[in-house]
């Protein structure tokens, strides 16, 4: 899986070149395979993606709907399989180190990340079931197109990925806060997105042409038109949370074109730390699955 929020030109081309030589450690650390798996141990710890979204859906048919994100429906069913298909699209990447793996791993990814602030806005708008899945339908059909013909950043320097996680954090405190007021300053939650990932304001302003995309962080604002009908306990939220930025960091040690010389990064260990990235981001998916089943209505 790629960095977030990373816009320097070395590293779009460090993406691309990466896709390594047999013998070599690959950016992932990992060494590259002539066998089926060009990385083996980070192919293979994909298959937690797809125990979780076999967990969730197993779930799901076996309950009645006491919320929306519960039994059987349109928004559940495309949770869990979008929590399914991040295994395989990362797996296209890890097993064959090719860039068209690479574009098959970045479209699960945005897959999934941009479901949880598109059924937060459903949640806080007037859009019908229907119209929530259209969104997300188009956004990633543009997302696959631009990504197969520009590469990343779609040639127009924008991380929907990166993006999409403000866009969520954004849309979450939006839920649990809503008033006209917040509506207005809740853009200025992004920014703080932006800090734990190691961006300041500072570098923004003055690199704006590279940041243009924050003028994102006010869309859950302008979409987010009436107050929720419900409550959610957030202990689930904040153990996915935790669950993910420890994978994050996790995911910096085992990253060459990040930390080259990372102590954490041995090739040819049964341990990588791009394969805990993935089981822990796993995880994560069921906790925020359990965060949006809380849902009660108040």
């Amino acid at each position: 899986m790629i960095n977030i929020f990373k816009k320097d030109n070395a590293f779009i081309i460090t993406l691309i070149v990466s896709l390594s030589f047999i013998g070599e450690a690959s950016r992932w650390c990992e060494r590259i395979s002539a066998g089926a798996f060009r990385e083996p141990i980070n192919t293979l710890t994909n298959l937690g993606f797809m125990v979780a979204g076999l967990y969730i859906l197993y779930t799901l048919t076996n309950e009645t709907s006491f919320n929306d994100f519960s039994g059987l429906n349109k928004i559940t069913i495309l949770y869990g399989v979008a929590v399914v298909y991040l295994g395989p699209g990362s797996m296209m990447m890890h097993g064959t180190n090719t860039e068209w793996g690479g574009w098959a791993d970045n479209l699960s990814m945005v897959m999934y990340i941009i479901i949880p602030w598109l059924y937060n806005i459903y949640k806080m708008s007037e859009w019908s079931v229907n119209t929530f899945r259209n969104v997300y339908i188009s956004i990633v059909l543009f997302y696959a197109v631009m990504r197969g013909l520009f590469g990343y950043g779609m040639g127009i320097g924008l991380d929907l990925f990166g993006v999409s996680i403000g866009l969520w954090v954004i849309s979450e405190f939006l839920y649990r806060f809503w008033s006209p007021s917040m509506r207005l300053i809740s853009g200025f939650v992004g920014f703080l997105v932006l800090m734990i990932f190691g961006i300041f304001p500072s570098e923004v302003f003055e690199n704006i042409a590279d940041y243009w995309w924050i003028i994102f962080f006010w869309l859950p604002g302008i979409l987010a038109v009436q107050k929720p009908k419900g409550s959610r306990t957030y202990i689930w939220y904040f153990a996915g949370m935790t669950a993910y930025i420890a994978a994050w960091l996790i995911w910096l040690q085992g990253n060459l074109t990040i930390n080259p010389n990372s102590e954490f990064c041995n090739p040819d260990s049964l341990i990588q730390a791009h394969g805990i990235w993935h089981i822990l981001t796993a995880i994560s998916t069921i906790f925020f699955f359990y965060h949006y089943r809380s849902e009660r209505s108040v």
